[in-house]
């Protein structure tokens, strides 16, 4: 990748990947389990959020893009916990313009249309076939849309797969 338009984005949920619903090791239990978290300050689960993950995010080395119902408040609330700088957000239209078949996530038509040709990863716990497909056919250029367990959030693993994918758009 020569240009910075080519640089790949990379599109980021808050609730399961980086705030995840699961009780892992020494950490408190979630108040509802599989409930998602309410953007701001006072959110029950925020001691979730690994500051590890800011920097790894960052060392991938595509431009990092808040895709969340947090909207701003994650780069109010999210962000300085992960040691992130302010994040572009992907707005939500309240129109049913992300409308499209039977099981495409509402994200998705939004997220090809910021992409625009560039490559993309798309990080979110509710990624289906159907909005495989759907980018696979409506999206120009290189994209992986990247399941995370959102009872785990983010892993070493999940890095790896990313990592992977960009070595080999890289190529």
């Amino acid at each position: 990748m020569t240009s910075t338009a080519l640089r790949p984005v990379l599109f980021l949920d808050v609730d399961g990947p980086l705030i995840p619903f699961g009780s892992p090791p020494g950490r408190l239990s979630a108040p509802a389990a599989g409930l998602p978290a309410t953007p701001g300050e006072d959110n029950p689960l925020l001691g979730r959020l690994d500051p590890g993950l800011g920097p790894r995010l960052s060392a991938l080395g595509c431009d990092l893009v808040w895709a969340t119902t947090w909207g701003e408040d994650a780069n109010d609330v999210i962000a300085p916990r992960l040691g992130l700088p302010r994040l572009p957000v992907v707005p939500w239209l309240d129109d049913g313009a992300a409308a499209g078949p039977s099981g495409l996530h509402w994200k998705t038509r939004p997220l090809v249309e910021w992409a625009g040709r560039r490559p993309f990863l798309w990080v979110d716990d509710e990624i289906g076939p159907t909005d495989r497909l759907w980018v696979e056919a409506a999206h120009p250029g290189p994209a992986l849309l990247h399941r995370v367990d959102p009872a785990r959030g983010l892993t070493d693993a999940d890095f790896s797969a990313l990592t992977a994918w960009l070595g080999a758009l890289a190529v």
